[in-house]
């Protein structure tokens, strides 16, 4: 009988949790509020509470989870199952095992990744296909985060921060602070966020409103609206095709909130992209993610699948 697993998000905004099968179906989903202001020890709870509901009413049904994969924010040490560093999007989640506590809390074997490797991986087994051997991996939402599969494997670098593109510098004055605490950071200018601050910035608007709000307006013949997300989508698009330049990939796969905008953000995006590309790489594969807002809970299945296969063979 295919194993079920436990695939767990875990987000500066939101955690969730769902079961997922051997052939990527998604299942039984819960989700709650990150209760960041809280701190570390109460994200954890909500952690364990969603999880054990899920795994409870799996057994409800007679299915048996077999293993944890965890997707996180921050930079993450899979081997040891520990986060190293995080940013105030998880405050407190610096220094946790996290695979640690969950395993003892859950009782079974747990699988932890940065967010943005899990999302390569699900995307790369179960999404945007075909599977590419070398291929960059980018989300753009809360953050911009990315994640490099090469040979089909994860690079996740010396000190687990490889891929962690949002923190490339594209302005050397004394720009936007970005989450990490430098300033003129990529991120801080094309993430969500960011594009939220430019059109407050330009508007004058002293109400902090939803991006998908000031997508409406940008549809509804905004034209600052419209601009903000066209200059955010430059912005990264010239940033990424000097990385793509780089690094020579077979493709790129871009997910995340602000790439599901649609085309008003990904014409522009591409078109940026593509100005500066060499001959090589002006020719690579640009497609969008296909698993959207599940792809973490996803890939974190994929990731507990392959180490529960592992540990049988």
């Amino acid at each position: 009988m295919d194993p079920y697993v436990l695939g767990i998000d875990i987000g500066g905004t939101k955690i969730a949790a769902g079961v997922i099968s051997s052939d990527g179906m998604l299942s039984r989903q819960l989700t709650c509020p990150t209760p960041v202001a809280a701190g570390a020890e109460a994200i954890l709870q909500a952690v364990i509470t969603l999880a054990r509901a899920v795994i409870s009413d799996e057994r409800a049904d007679n299915n048996i989870v077999q293993a944890i994969g965890v997707g996180t924010a921050g930079h993450v040490d899979h081997s040891r199952g520990v986060i190293i560093h995080s940013t105030d999007t998880l405050p407190g989640w610096s220094g946790l095992p996290l695979a640690e506590l969950l395993a003892q809390a859950l009782q079974l074997p747990v699988t932890i990744d940065n967010d943005v490797n899990v999302m390569a991986l699900g995307e790369s087994r179960f999404g945007a296909r075909p599977s590419f051997r070398h291929a960059l991996y980018i989300t753009v939402g809360t953050g911009v985060g990315g994640a490099l599969l090469w040979d089909g494997q994860v690079w996740r670098g010396r000190h687990h921060t490889a891929g962690e593109i949002g923190h490339l510098l594209i302005d050397q004055s004394e720009g936007r602070r970005c989450y990490c605490g430098q300033t003129g950071h990529l991120e801080a200018y094309t993430s969500g966020p960011a594009l939220m601050a430019t059109y407050q910035e330009r508007t004058g608007d002293s109400i902090r409103h939803d991006l998908r709000v000031i997508a409406a307006r940008a549809g509804a013949g905004d034209a600052v609206a419209r601009q903000v997300i066209v200059d955010g989508a430059c912005i990264l698009g010239r940033a990424l095709g000097g990385v793509l330049n780089f690094l020579d990939p077979e493709a790129l796969v871009v997910g995340g909130g602000v790439a599901e905008l649609g085309d008003l953000w990904w014409q522009p995006f591409v078109s940026a992209l593509r100005t500066d590309l060499f001959p090589g790489p002006a020719h690579i594969e640009i497609r969008r993610a296909q698993l959207g807002p599940t792809a973490v809970l996803i890939g974190a299945g994929w990731l507990a699948l392959r180490t529960y296969e592992l540990a049988r063979a």
